[in-house]
């Protein structure tokens, strides 16, 4: 099935591959797909976005110099730190962990490319576009000014009424989808595009970090992207979610925002620990101590993360017996990190390190992380945290946490990989200076803060008193923390700089053992030039010669005669080639499709809602597009041959990484279905001035029947399916006609009950959330119709049927989810009031 074919000529090799994968230039540039240019793209934005932030930082910290500046007014201040912490966070953090497994996860792993490649192009436009939505508020002195978290009633409609909360909640939703679309592509990738042989336990580190994280992201973000969207409806719709006068509570933000926030600290500390636990062993010498606790540490982190999200409401009022739960969850977490802690000192202490640059940041990494993780466990315990919060002390932790959990390890991991990207080495003396100062730097700002904290000095203030005792230490943070800009600009100079004035780089010049340094030096667009098989977990310090034969064709699928773009498709535990998946070009679809959604974000700004309904009903028709050109389509998969025995492409099998796909992104789904039920339970039990009435104004039997409909046309797909893996399509057009008919009538009874519910949004909580999630059922019943619909099309077009049989499977996982959301809607909504009405 993999037999080694005969080696080829180089040159030649390398000319067929790159007829098919090239990336062109100019105009057309805007059409690349590949995860190496993507990847990019996202980590210089990212930086970008970082050193604005980085400008917003100095302007309060000139501010907070000396007492009683006017400097900034209080308004400008209170824009310039929730922009800061804003992008520091949303802008900088996520997009560039994303952005950095974007661009190494399949040279890892030895694939191609990512496995979506469309769809990661398109979650960069939506962070591009999403990005610079926010920060033209800054421009307009339009900015945010209720904190980067975005409290109510401070964000609400009464003490915010411009549109500057507006632009954080659409412009940073927009750019939360970048980041599930990000999460999705890298998890499928991950468990169905190793290299053969690559069993899971063969798996680089750094792969098992970004598995966990993905899982998170779907996981943590969509409680997030839902309480946007609940508040923007009531700010602009006059929705009611968190009035307490109309039922709603401002306590279901602050649930809904650390349900995801909380998470989102691991979720940018995990990948930067991976990148540690990836350098770690290259400079010391040996193999990372203990490959499979460090997994364990992983796994049980990102589980415990989730439980978390309380501790940082001890001062709002809630039970003694739920702080004392999520005090001691919060100093559980600190057992998993102390165990990555350990495992990486064992593998110093073991080996033979080498004190080059990245491992310079590595140590910086190690004193600061340590440091921040210390007052982590002192802000976990209920009496402390009493007393410092909201305080400067909160803020010097959290910076220690960040910048030293993620900030380090990302420079150390951008000089550590930077010869691969550039085929050059940085400068030394530059890098070391770079080093120091903003070591120094950040360690004079922010451990100074640590003892302005405890002199209690709130945060968010712009400006205070002379004689309070917090002169000094000010002073002393605001210089330091220009000798950390300055330590940050030496980086960057040496970043920009390193391309034309850097020495050339040897092959694999830190001695590396993953896969990545098979490449060539910049890679080229298809990664290897045939696919080896991998048995070992250090590669490269097993078989040194390896890339040589990589790059003579010496392994799998070493040529593109066919004209596809391909690559393994692998069993999720063993590695195991189980077909060879062939991946989508070049094309505008992805950036016609984020533009289309940008309008509809400048359309809701602007209250143009002619322009918003215009540009969705484009998005929708690129989106529909878009996803024409899969599967069978001439553009994917131009021949059926020609793959090695025993395999088929992944289009002619039930098999196909869009299972999977459909399946991440249903994972989401249910986080925010979820979430959405929390907040509806949350405010039966909780909100004070919550007021259902006697009796449900939905009709239980009605949707009873909109559920029937529903998994009825989840059965019509569930037989055509079994049809299609006995051979034959017979009864496959009827079968989805009748499944768009079911859909059709599914969604004209969820919308006859919404037009006739005597259900007014604006005038209470209980009927915005019930009409809420009534919309959500339809929404994804109209979705599965119409694509349900589309099947038939494609049928004709001959590319769905018997000898492509995996569409249908893909969409009956919608179907069955349509389902599942019908019958919950029908027992919550009817339920409630007989359950819950007794609670009260």
């Amino acid at each position: 099935m993999t037999t080694n074919p005969p080696a080829r000529d180089p040159a030649d090799l390398h000319a067929e591959l790159e007829r098919v994968w090239r990336n062109p230039t100019g105009w057309r540039a805007l059409t690349i797909v590949n995860h190496t240019t993507v990847g990019l793209r996202f980590m210089v934005t990212g930086f970008v976005f970082f050193l604005v932030a980085g400008v917003l930082a100095m302007l309060m910290r000139s501010q907070l110099a000396l007492p009683g500046q006017s400097f900034m007014s209080a308004q400008a201040y209170q824009q310039a730190f929730t922009a800061h912490g804003t992008m520091m966070m949303f802008l900088f953090a996520v997009p560039m962990v994303e952005g950095l497994a974007c661009y190494l996860i399949p040279k890892m792993i030895g694939a191609r490319d990512l496995v979506f490649p469309r769809l990661g192009a398109f979650g960069y436009w939506c962070y591009l576009f999403g990005g610079v939505i926010f920060t033209s508020s800054l421009v307009l002195g339009l900015a945010p000014d209720s904190g980067w978290f975005m409290y109510t009633p401070l964000s609400s409609r009464t003490y915010s009424p411009g549109v500057n909360a507006d632009f954080w909640l659409i412009g940073i939703t927009f750019v939360e989808i970048s980041s599930v679309a990000g999460a999705v592509e890298l998890l499928v990738s991950i468990l169905r595009t190793r290299a053969p042989g690559m069993a899971l336990h063969r798996m680089p580190i750094f792969a098992w970090y970004i598995l966990v994280t993905s899982v998170m992201i779907l996981v943590g973000f969509p409680p997030l992207i839902l309480g946007s969207i609940l508040l923007e409806l009531e700010r602009a719709a006059g929705w009611a979610f968190f009035d307490v006068n109309r039922g709603g509570d401002p306590l279901l933000w602050q649930h809904l925002f650390w349900l995801f926030g909380h998470p989102e600290v691991y979720i940018i500390f995990l990948p930067a620990a991976g990148v540690v636990s990836t350098l770690v062993p290259v400079f010391a010498r040996r193999p990372l101590v203990s490959y499979r606790w460090t997994v364990v540490a992983v796994v049980t982190t990102g589980f415990i993360s989730f439980g978390l999200w309380v501790h940082h409401m001890f001062t709002v009022g809630i039970p003694l017996l739920a702080m004392a739960f999520f005090s001691a969850a919060s100093m559980l977490v600190a057992v998993p990190t102390g165990i990555q802690i350990f495992v990486w000192l064992a593998t110093l202490w073991t080996g033979r390190p080498e004190m080059r640059i990245p491992m310079l940041w590595l140590v910086g990494f190690l004193v600061v992380f340590v440091a921040g993780g210390l007052t982590g466990v002192m802000l976990a315990l209920v009496p402390f945290d009493w007393q410092v919060h909201d305080t400067h002390f909160v803020v010097a932790h959290m910076h220690y946490v960040l910048v030293g959990g993620v900030l380090f390890p990302l420079l150390a991991g951008l000089y550590y990989w930077l010869p691969l990207a550039t085929g050059r080495m940085p400068t030394e003396w530059l890098a070391r200076w770079g080093f120091w100062l903003t070591f120094i730097g950040f360690n004079g700002t922010f451990l100074v803060m640590h003892w302005t904290g405890l002199l209690g000095m709130p945060r968010r203030i712009y400006t205070y008193e002379a004689g309070l005792g917090w002169e000094l230490p000010n002073l002393v943070s605001s210089i330091f923390g220009f000798v950390m800009a300055a330590g940050i600009a030496m980086v960057v100079v040496d970043l920009a700089t390193h391309a034309r004035v850097g020495r050339r780089a040897p092959r694999n010049p830190w001695g590396a053992d993953t896969l990545e340094w098979a490449c060539a030096m910049p890679p080229a667009p298809y990664n290897f030039a045939s696919q080896a098989r991998i048995e070992a977990r250090h590669p490269l310090w097993e078989q040194p010669r390896l890339p040589e034969s990589i790059e003579r064709g010496m392994h799998a699928l070493a040529h593109a005669r066919h004209g596809r773009r391909e690559t393994f498709g692998t069993d999720p535990i063993t590695g195991e080639p189980r077909e060879v998946i062939h991946l989508p070009g070049n094309s505008w679809w992805p950036l016609t499709a984020a533009a289309a959604i940008g309008l509809v974000c400048i359309g809701l700004l602007t209250k143009v809602h002619a322009l918003a309904i215009v540009a969705a009903i484009a998005a929708f028709a690129a989106l529909l597009r878009w996803s024409w050109e899969n599967g069978m389509h001439p553009s994917c998969a131009p021949q059926d041959d020609d793959v090695p025995p025993g395999l088929r492409l992944h289009s002619r099998t039930f098999d196909g990484p869009g299972l999977w796909g459909m399946g991440s992104t249903l994972l989401a789904d249910t986080a925010l279905y979820g979430s959405l039920v929390f907040g509806w339970l949350y405010l039966w039990v909780v909100a004070p001035e919550f007021e259902p009435p006697a009796q449900s104004p939905v009709s239980a039997t009605a949707l009873a029947a909109a559920a029937a409909l529903a998994t009825a046309a989840a059965g019509s797909l569930r037989h055509v399916q079994a049809h299609l893996r006995r051979g034959h399509d017979g009864r496959l057009v009827p079968g989805l006609v009748l499944a768009t008919l079911l859909g059709a009538a599914h969604c004209a009874v969820l919308g006859w009950q919404i037009a006739q519910a005597p259900l007014v949004p604006q005038r209470s909580a209980h009927d915005a959330v019930m009409i809420f999630m009534l919309i959500y059922a339809v929404v994804h019943g109209a979705l599965a119709t119409v694509t349900t619909a589309l099947q038939v099309l494609r049928v004709r077009h001959r590319y769905v049927g018997a000898f492509a049989p995996y569409e249908p499977a893909v969409l009956l996982q919608l179907w069955w989810f349509s389902a599942g959301i019908a019958w919950a809607t029908a027992l919550v909504l009817p339920g409630a009031p007989l359950v819950l009405g007794v609670l009260r």
